[in-house]
């Protein structure tokens, strides 16, 4: 009973990560070529800090989510992420609720939204997302985490099901 799910980007992925990306390049390129280039520290600080970023900021891409009987399994570019399913109590669309959150630490925009946030309306959350306005909420007996499949109906769905199978 296991079914796969696509993260697509959304807007604020897609314009966060394009800007984001532009910035880092315009930063290289003023090092490469408007800098003190003899200074070896000048080179790696405005070159070699924008490819850190990326570099380390890749790996955590949220690429799609597999839902399996035991597991919610997060895809990322450089591994996977697997979450036990064991305590999951509630599963349900939030639609806006997760605006205006405030992050607690993670990336709001570079290649996904991962990372732990807050707000007023559900608290403290984990996020696995690429586009909220495809937002799911997974509440746990200790933890919640929001995740955002292509068809967020068809994953509550599924995910209610194996639930009730339990």
């Amino acid at each position: 009973m296991e079914r796969e799910y696509q993260a697509p980007w959304g807007r604020v992925v897609r314009i966060g990560t394009g800007a984001t990306l532009v910035l880092l390049g315009l930063i290289a390129a003023f090092g490469l070529f408007a800098g003190p280039g003899h200074l070896a520290i000048w080179s790696l600080v405005m070159v070699g800090g924008p490819l850190v970023v990326i570099a380390t900021t890749l790996p955590f891409m949220v690429r799609g989510y597999r839902l399996t009987s035991r597991n919610l399994v997060i895809h990322r570019l450089g591994f996977d992420t697997t979450l036990p399913l064991d305590d999951l109590r509630v599963v349900r669309g939030i639609g806006d609720e997760a605006r205006g959150s405030l992050r607690l630490w993670g990336n709001g925009g570079l290649f996904a939204i991962t990372g732990w946030f807050w707000n007023r309306k559900l608290g403290r959350y984990r996020v696995f997302a690429t586009d909220l306005s495809r937002a799911v909420l997974l509440e746990f007996a200790r933890r919640k985490v929001l995740v955002t499949p292509h068809d967020p109906q068809a994953f509550i769905v599924h995910a209610r099901k194996l639930l009730s199978m339990r």
